[in-house]
């Protein structure tokens, strides 16, 4: 009995690059060639669940999708949401008011409003939530969100500003951890529950957008004390999982560590977030999971920066650039291989400048819409992030698999819970490369093109 492998691949071409294609099926023997690189899988071998994948519905996404076309509205949802031919995200993340990616910044309360009596999300309303109930509405069943906060109200902070960093003055913990509950409460009211919810965005960047600063124990205090209390006093306690950290990989695992060593943290905190800037050392990750194996990882935000130039994610070759869709491929590779859970990339949608973004802040969104002619565009890390999504379902095991390709070639695998297996392999050689598939000792030789993403969907074939 053989297995059939179904392949379909992304490659980059001198005229016309391959966009998801389908390759004729292959089957794996135990005949093929041993005289080659080799991407070796063993099903035996299983590591952490994968939940999903998914997106940020950001202001500025909504604005954006909320001004387009009836027609494109619809296809940008099935783009991302539908199961057969879209990406098939089951995942979201929302902020707690403004983030850079807003028209502006703003609050749900009145300044000074230390009681929570003008708490209102109507500016949700508007934009975001009705973007939220389509994509539901596609996905055919809720999704599974995170909401972050960038910054407490300019009255709750030390500068006095939404902007530009600044700390939560004590004062203000347990209404901050109020507001940010009610937060969570109003979207229940509109039948968008809420499932998870970190701390800070970034809480260690003083950023000119809406930042704020928190060490690690003053995070792990305040989600101890004082966030955990609040969603145990409105009953959200089990259905909320509360998310600390939320920012760049480079320090995680000493920033959790701090953290962890609070009184109570370790029963109140149920995972770690994190985001791909600055350091591609998707290893650290590990070393989180070594010390706390039973504490969740999630990648919680990444994008290609187009102007800010901030660290290695960043990019002068502008919006579609291959190499921006080969830096998706890449880091959700290397990190599936050290323990992540799901992937959350950043905006859903953004203009042909990259934004809106009150700060000229402007990224790389899969999905670009030209507010000029209402054309859609659709980006290299679409396509790369598909290549994944498409085929790895939410509870899917992550398999061991080792690749011993020099240089410039990532593989991971994972088993469905209906028994299929999927490797996906990437090459960023300039050269194309001939490599043998091996799974549980059965083979196959393939040649990989230049700059290409392939996906390899392995099933028992009962007629071979």
């Amino acid at each position: 009995m053989e297995n059939e492998v179904k392949i379909l691949q992304t490659a980059k071409g001198e005229k016309e690059a391959l966009l998801w294609k389908e390759l004729e099926p292959i089957h794996l023997s135990e005949e093929y060639n041993l005289h080659t690189n080799t991407v070796l899988v063993n099903s035996q071998k299983e590591y952490q669940s994968f939940r999903g994948f998914g997106g940020s519905f950001t202001e500025a996404a909504a604005y954006i999708w909320a001004n387009t076309t009836k027609e494109n509205q619809k296809e940008i949802v099935r783009a991302y949401f539908n199961k057969e031919s879209g990406l098939g995200y089951n995942l979201g993340r929302t902020t707690i008011h403004c983030c850079d990616f807003a028209l502006e910044p703003y609050t749900y309360i009145e300044e000074g409003d230390e009681t929570l009596e003008t708490f209102s999300i109507d500016r949700d309303k508007k934009w975001i939530i009705p973007f939220l109930k389509a994509a539901m509405k596609e996905a055919g069943a809720p999704l599974e969100l995170l909401c972050s906060p960038w910054s407490p109200p300019p009255f709750m902070k030390t500068n006095h500003d939404v902007n530009q960093g600044g700390r939560l003055k004590e004062k203000y913990y347990k209404l901050w951890a109020a507001y940010m509950v009610r937060y969570i409460r109003e979207m229940r009211a509109q039948g968008i529950e809420i499932s998870m919810v970190s701390v800070q965005n970034e809480p260690e960047a003083v950023q000119t957008w809406a930042s704020c600063i928190f060490d690690a124990t003053q995070e792990a205090r305040f989600a101890v004390d004082y966030l955990y209390q609040e969603l145990k006093a409105e009953g959200l306690h089990e259905k909320v999982k509360i998310i600390i950290w939320d920012h760049n990989r480079d320090g995680i695992y000493r920033r959790v560590k701090e953290s962890f060593s609070y009184p109570g943290a370790k029963e109140v905190i149920w995972g770690v977030g994190y985001h791909w800037y600055v350091s591609d050392k998707s290893e650290n990750l590990s070393m989180v999971h070594a010390e706390f194996p039973d504490k969740h990882l999630l990648f919680t935000e990444g994008c290609v920066e187009l102007v800010n130039y901030s660290g290695k994610t960043s990019s002068d070759a502008g919006i579609g650039a291959w190499r921006h869709g080969e830096t998706y491929g890449r880091n959700i590779i290397n990190d599936m291989n050290n323990y992540n859970e799901a992937q959350l990339d950043w905006n859903l949608l953004l203009d042909e400048k990259g934004g809106p973004n009150y700060v000229g802040n402007f990224c790389e969104a899969p999905i670009h819409v030209d507010t000029k002619t209402n054309e859609i565009k659709y980006n290299l890390s679409y396509y790369y992030i598909g290549h994944f999504s498409r085929y790895i379902r939410r509870g899917a095991k992550r398999l061991q698999n080792f690749n011993d390709v020099e240089e410039k070639v990532y593989a991971t695998a994972l088993k469905n819970p209906d028994g299929t297996i999927v490797v996906v392999v990437q090459s960023e050689l300039d050269e194309p490369h001939k490599i043998a598939l091996v799974v549980d000792g059965k083979g196959a030789n393939i040649e990989l093109p230049a700059h290409s993403i392939t996906t390899f969907r392995i099933t028992e074939d009962t007629t071979g």
